[in-house]
């Protein structure tokens, strides 16, 4: 008779996230380099090249460190040790990268916006049309700015009729935690803000005009610009 597995067996321990193992390769290079607290780190460049990982990866591992209060990352003047490692300390959970998360709304939501374009009813692409033009009102508070996109984005997956993809879209947005938050105060730009409510409009005149093809690449356009920008500042 076979012997049945133990519980212990048939349960896989969690796979680490990426920027977790980023994070700990940096604290121990910290304590191998004898780095003290006020003391700058490398370069994000000399550090990734250091590391062999890339720019987004590392840029996560540092926003998760400063999260624990490990570093401190200062605008224009690069990265400080803030505390020396203890051993064996964990990092505070913030849950998926923000890279991972775009780049799994990089994949859905170009496909939630081409079904938008071709099935959105004139109601729907009015509602579409609405949280675009309350991001432009408010596009000077970030918390009111904030809301708005989040309506805009789920205005889209609303205009697909589609309760699970609406569903997904709010799992996505809701992944937009700590460390999104972190990286962006760090290294949204005015431009990048800018470029956004430019953005918006172009996927709103794809799905205005039923045009799937535009929509998808108009949306997947969209959230390559940020990548690009949140990874390389």
């Amino acid at each position: 008779m076979q012997k049945k597995p133990s519980g212990q067996q048939e349960t896989a321990a969690p796979e680490q996230r990426l920027y977790r193992v980023v994070a700990d390769r940096i604290q121990e290079l910290i304590h191998d380099q004898r780095i003290r607290p006020g003391e700058r780190l490398p370069s994000e460049r000399d550090l990734a090249a250091q590391l062999s990982v890339s720019r987004a990866s590392l840029r996560e591992a540092l926003i998760a460190l400063e999260l624990g209060g490990a570093i401190e990352v200062r605008g224009g003047s690069g990265v400080y040790v803030s505390a020396l490692p203890e051993p064996d300390s964990d990092m505070p959970e913030a849950g998926p990268g923000p890279f991972e998360v775009l780049s799994a709304r990089r994949l859905i939501e170009a496909e939630i916006t081409a079904i938008a374009a071709r099935v959105a009813t004139d109601s729907a692409i009015d509602a579409i049309l609405r949280a675009v033009e309350e991001m432009e009102r408010h596009h000077s508070n970030k918390s009111h700015n904030e809301q708005a996109d989040r309506n805009f984005h789920l205005a889209i997956a609303r205009a697909t009729g589609n309760s699970a993809l609406v569903g997904v879209m709010h799992y996505l947005w809701d992944q937009r935690g700590r460390l999104w938050h972190k990286l962006k105060e760090h290294f949204q730009t005015e431009e990048l803000r800018r470029e956004t409510l430019h953005d918006h409009r172009r996927i709103l005149e794809a799905i205005a005009a039923h045009d799937p093809a535009e929509a998808r690449r108009a949306m997947r356009s969209h959230l390559e610009r940020v990548t690009r920008t949140f990874s390389r500042g």
